[in-house]
């Protein structure tokens, strides 16, 4: 028996899955430990039922995901929004050093990944899949490269990629800690005792104008972005669509910088955030599980080598090059965070050992900005770079 879902009933079930990860989330305290996605929680559950019914010929799915690239475009066009030339200066020196590290980390990553495919005798193109694109780059760039890996030989890219995402959002949150809390105790790192800033909750209210005009900012960025994407496509390099989309966003955000324009970055966040849980419930309630099976050993031997060099990167290279103290050590966990898994694991790590040990205001400030801004906009780049050096 073939189901078939219209554009409409696919969205809806998108929809259905979403809360359903939702409610699971609220319901699992390691769900809300560890960051998972409540897209990723119910798409995952959908495409496992989906399997067993395909595998078992009980009954098979086929939707209409025509709105799955729609959303996926216009989430990563409100991601280029975070990328301001004006904040990136206020990190200074230490911004800098740190920015440099963690675009070095991502070459890194890749070239784990891919040496580690070679010798497991699997595609390389998976490799970059189990490297930046899901580490670095989280659940949203695993399933938006997956496509155009699998269009070049990787079969299984974007199961392969979101599930190696969703396994870094575990690593992320339990490696940061150890190798913050073995800095501290080594070097004897006490907290400068400056007390940390609270920022007050902001309430934002609804203005229906305000956030119609925001809609239509991002729209015309992602219109923008999409001749940015034809421009890329003449250097001969296979640039996926949605690159061009983030640095329409980028350019338009820091071209209201420039002018002096105060653009309600809230309501682009939170049009972001909706288009990208979306897009998730849509990409994972359809991944083929089954793609999954003979690459499980390869693959949880990549990831926990990864998570290792990682720790190993965040000891030697982040906290000697962003000073060698206290908030030094917490820059460190909060790169295990970010370069594992997303940025929610990096402020966890670095809320966990600022509570523990005391506070950290320049590490607080410095990590999120500029590996946000500098992960955001560069890992596609090199992520492209290593599909064409391998593909």
């Amino acid at each position: 028996m073939t189901i078939q879902f219209d554009l409409i009933q696919t969205t809806g079930l998108a929809v259905l899955v979403y809360m359903l990860g939702r409610y699971i989330k609220s319901k699992v305290a390691v769900f809300q430990k560890y960051f998972i996605p409540a897209p990723v929680i119910g798409g995952l559950i959908c495409s496992i039922l989906i399997f067993i019914g395909k595998s078992t010929g009980l009954f098979t799915i086929e939707m209409t995901n025509t709105l799955q690239d729609f959303f996926m475009n216009l989430f990563f066009t409100g991601t280029g929004f975070t990328c301001s030339l004006a904040v990136l200066k206020k990190s200074g020196k230490l911004g800098a050093k740190l920015a440099v590290g963690a675009v070095i980390f991502l070459f890194v990553q890749n070239l784990v990944g891919v040496g580690l495919c070679q010798v497991f005798g699997i595609n390389k193109l998976l490799g970059i899949a189990m490297g930046s694109i899901s580490m670095s780059g989280g659940v949203g760039s695993g399933a938006s490269f997956g496509p155009t890996l699998e269009e070049l030989g990787a079969v299984g890219g974007t199961t392969i990629g979101v599930a190696a995402a969703t396994f870094g959002l575990l690593l992320g949150s339990i490696t940061g800690g150890p190798v913050a809390e073995r800095l501290i105790k080594k070097y004897d790192l006490k907290s400068s005792g400056q007390s940390m800033a609270e920022e007050k909750k902001k309430v934002f209210e609804l203005n229906q104008k305000s956030l119609f005009d925001s809609v239509l900012l991002l729209l015309l960025a992602a219109f923008i972005g999409s001749y940015i994407s034809a421009a890329l496509k003449l250097t001969g390099l296979s640039f996926p669509y949605y690159v061009g989309c983030l640095f329409g966003g980028a350019l338009v955000r820091n071209i209201a910088d420039a002018r002096g324009i105060d653009l309600r970055m809230h309501e682009i966040d939170t049009i972001s955030n909706i288009a990208l849980n979306l897009f998730l419930s849509m990409a994972l309630m359809s991944l083929d599980i089954a793609k999954l099976v003979d690459l499980a050993l390869p693959m949880i031997v990549i990831l926990i080598s990864q998570a290792i060099v990682m720790a190993l990167w965040a000891t030697f290279v982040t906290f000697n090059t962003t000073g060698r103290d206290y908030d030094a050590a917490v820059m460190a966990a909060g790169h295990c965070g970010v370069g594992l898994g997303q940025t929610p694991n990096a402020v966890a790590n670095m809320s966990a050992v600022i509570e523990k040990n005391g506070p950290a205001p320049t590490a607080w400030f410095v990590l999120p900005v500029v590996t946000v801004i500098f992960i955001n906009i560069t890992n596609p780049l090199i992520i492209t770079f290593f599909i064409n050096c391998f593909k």
